[in-house]
């Protein structure tokens, strides 16, 4: 059986995780079957230029089609060799989230240790925190659910694992880095093992965003998450920059940006022995979405679009201390203390790339400022109060800053999909579409 502190431990190491998120289905509504994540999985792990790419993180415990029965990506995982970072779909209601556990549950029954010897870890939800705030509410993304929801479904989801082969497992959280630096979400954080942190820096359009800046934004989102994580593991579960779509902000969907993205935020992390989740090996298909962060085109290719290679990369600037480091780890204090009217805040448009049923179309984030523009009446008013937060590593270092109000705002040609509440998880394409009117009214370029 796990241990967490035993999985944990991975992560001080080099060989830490590294893999890709995979969404359920395919862009027609196809669920995907277990020949197609395994096409996924072996192309992942044959990759020109790289190695190491081996485990995949899933957003639900669902197949497609399916009330409970448990995904094909688990059997194709075994096949393959591919470790998982297992999810459970968490904002569908207590009904669905009940699924996601008989799912589970028929999963650790069916393929015994064959499936729980490949289990990396297990996250509770994904952006739910972000998409239940009062910024993803004006912004459209009405499906999330509340911190006591998701603390509670991190212990029924420890509970169920308590006495099978996954016992130990660490059971988490995957949000955007300002959820996670909101102080209303203490209690899932509490409740996890470790956090999983969604950092997008293209997305980041109220500041300076060019792909020279895409490192130090990309940092300092991590940082404010050790922060927040009080000295537990922090694994990125998602980031990445498009190889196509449109220009946001300062930031360029490009190809060469795609490379230097990689060479400059993902070797580091590589490098510095930190669980990684990379958005994305192929983005949704057989339609391709805008903007695309697929790292292969619209065929499944050994051949990646840009140079993966991580040869002498520069780690001097990447985190002080391995965002995946083990919880075990002693953490030294640091004190940080700021003035202004409100705290940065990241909006992240939920996340449409693996949604149960869902069509695996590009994530949709935007990083913003704290207050929604005049014409949402909603405002998030976080005071920049002193405060002193924890991280791991060793030493301690004193910073100040000043925020000021912002506006929000988001791509009015962004795709997102939202899971229905209903047994089988599937998508409503109604809902989808109507979101995406709200969308487009609300929040024009």
């Amino acid at each position: 059986m796990h241990t967490v502190a035993s999985i944990l431990a991975l992560a001080t190491t080099a060989s830490a995780i590294q893999g890709f998120n995979y969404g359920s289905t395919f862009t027609t509504g196809a669920a995907k079957q277990q020949s197609d994540f395994e096409n996924e999985f072996t192309t992942a792990q044959n990759l020109k230029g790289t190695s190491g790419w081996t485990s995949a993180r899933l957003y639900t415990m669902v197949q497609g089609g399916t009330a409970s029965d448990p995904i094909a990506a688990i059997p194709a995982a075994i096949k393959t060799k591919t470790t998982l970072l297992l999810g459970l779909w968490a904002s569908g209601g207590d009904t669905s989230f009940a699924n996601e556990i008989l799912a589970l549950k028929a999963a650790i029954e069916q393929y015994g240790d064959d499936f729980a010897n490949l289990v990396d870890g297990i996250s509770v939800g994904s952006e739910d925190l972000y998409r239940n705030s009062p910024m993803g509410i004006a912004a459209g993304s009405n499906v999330g659910a509340e911190p006591a929801t998701i603390a509670r479904y991190i212990k029924e989801t420890k509970d169920t694992i308590a006495g099978t082969g996954l016992e130990g497992t660490p059971v988490g959280h995957v949000d955007t880095w300002t959820a996670w630096y909101n102080g209303t979400n203490q209690a899932v954080i509490d409740a996890c093992d470790w956090l999983g942190m969604d950092a997008y820096p293209y997305f980041q359009d109220t500041m300076p965003n060019g792909i020279s800046e895409s490192k130090s934004l990309f940092q300092e989102a991590l940082g404010k998450t050790q922060q927040a994580g009080g000295g537990k593991a922090v694994w990125i579960t998602e980031t990445g920059q498009p190889v196509s779509g449109k220009t946001v902000g300062q930031s360029v969907a490009s190809t060469d940006n795609a490379e230097t993205y990689w060479k400059d935020v993902v070797c580091p992390l590589v490098a510095s022995g930190t669980n990684l989740w990379y958005y994305t090996l192929q983005d949704a298909a057989p339609d391709t979405p805008s903007p695309s962060f697929g790292i292969v085109g619209d065929k499944l290719t050994t051949t990646p679009l840009f140079d993966l290679s991580c040869d002498d990369v520069d780690t001097s600037s990447s985190s002080s201390s391995s965002a995946g480091s083990s919880s075990t780890t002693k953490a030294s204090s640091a004190t940080a203390s700021g003035s202004g009217s409100s705290t940065t805040e990241t909006a992240s448009l939920g996340n449409s790339g693996g949604s149960p049923g869902g069509v695996n179309s590009a994530q949709i984030s935007s990083e913003a400022s704290a207050t929604v523009t005049p014409s949402i009446s909603t405002t998030l008013s976080n005071s920049a109060a002193t405060g002193t937060g924890t991280g791991t590593g060793s030493g301690s270092g004193v910073g100040s800053g000043s925020g000021t109000n912002g506006t929000f705002t988001a791509p009015p040609s962004a795709t997102s999909t939202v899971p229905a509440s209903g047994a089988t998880g599937l998508q409503s394409g109604a809902f989808a579409a109507a979101f995406a009117a709200i969308m487009v009214a609300i929040y024009a370029f």
